[in-house]
């Protein structure tokens, strides 16, 4: 009999991806955002993970293109409507996810 390994959660590869991500991109560093783990580059949030998603910031036709794709849904931070830049995305694996936070990143330093 061969026992099966549970999928480690989203918030354990977020932490895995975050901390590796810091140590490769000194822009990247960790924060707590709405009682949750997240990573922002100069200053700015750009990623963080709620109630088992991955939420990241990005334009907001990225945005739309993963929720029309079904990779993604709108965010609402708890006001009652989506916010148009945030997307939240449930990655399979680490590296998915880091592609993610990456192309976040990217988004986010461009702002600055």
């Amino acid at each position: 009999m061969t026992s099966m390994q549970a999928e480690p959660p989203l918030e354990a590869i977020f932490d895995e991806v975050a901390r590796e991500l810091a140590a490769e991109h000194p822009d990247l560093e960790r924060d707590r955002i709405m009682h949750s783990k997240g990573i922002k580059t100069r200053g700015k949030f750009c990623a963080f993970t709620r109630r088992g998603e991955l939420v990241v910031k990005l334009p907001s036709e990225r945005v739309a293109e993963l929720i029309a794709g079904g990779e993604g849904s709108p965010f609402d931070s708890g006001r009652g409507r989506p916010l148009k830049a945030w997307v939240s995305l449930r990655p399979a694996d680490a590296g998915t996810c880091a592609r993610y936070v990456l192309e976040a990143r990217d988004f986010v330093a461009a702002l600055a």
